[in-house]
């Protein structure tokens, strides 16, 4: 069975909320004919759907708040692959390690890694300035390591 791809318009910085909202009625309706939700990063007002057929992606998308409506023709695959590539990053980070935060309200603080889950992509730190430790959850990509803790050690040698 062939599918197709389709481009859905949404109301501008609000596709975020249409995905949510599709996943979830996709949960609970999992026959409905989409196969896939494609968010792509820094294109505003609109997703793309992959469906079984132009007719189940409208019906679908009946009552999706922000939704506007699919775009008439199939979008070709080739056209929007450079969007969907996986980009896997191994991050080198390490338990103990002495990071900067470079993005979110922490930025431009230090902090120590306390913790990382590596299936979430996210990492526990404290702050080193704070005069409480408090463990923050962050993004992987939202630090940067300035300091290896083994470094360290081995100067002590």
């Amino acid at each position: 069975m062939a599918t197709q791809i389709y481009g859905l318009r949404t109301a501008a910085n609000r596709e975020d909320q249409v995905v949510d909202y599709l996943i979830s009625k996709l949960e609970k309706q999992p026959t409905a004919g989409i196969l896939a939700v494609i968010r792509p990063h820094g294109m505003r007002g609109y997703i793309f759907i992959e469906a079984t057929s132009k007719g189940d992606a409208e019906a679908t998308l009946q009552g999706v708040p922000y939704a506007r409506g699919l775009l008439p023709h199939e979008i070709p695959y080739p056209e929007i692959e450079h969007m969907l590539e996986q980009v896997k990053m191994e991050m080198n980070i390490r338990k103990n390690d002495i990071v900067e935060i470079i993005s979110g309200p922490f930025k431009r603080e230090n902090a120590k890694v306390t913790r990382i889950n590596k299936e979430k992509e996210e990492l526990v730190v404290e702050l080193l300035e704070a005069a409480v430790p408090i463990p923050i959850t962050l993004k992987m990509d939202a630090v940067k390591v300035i300091r290896r803790e083994e470094a360290a050690e081995e100067k002590k040698e």
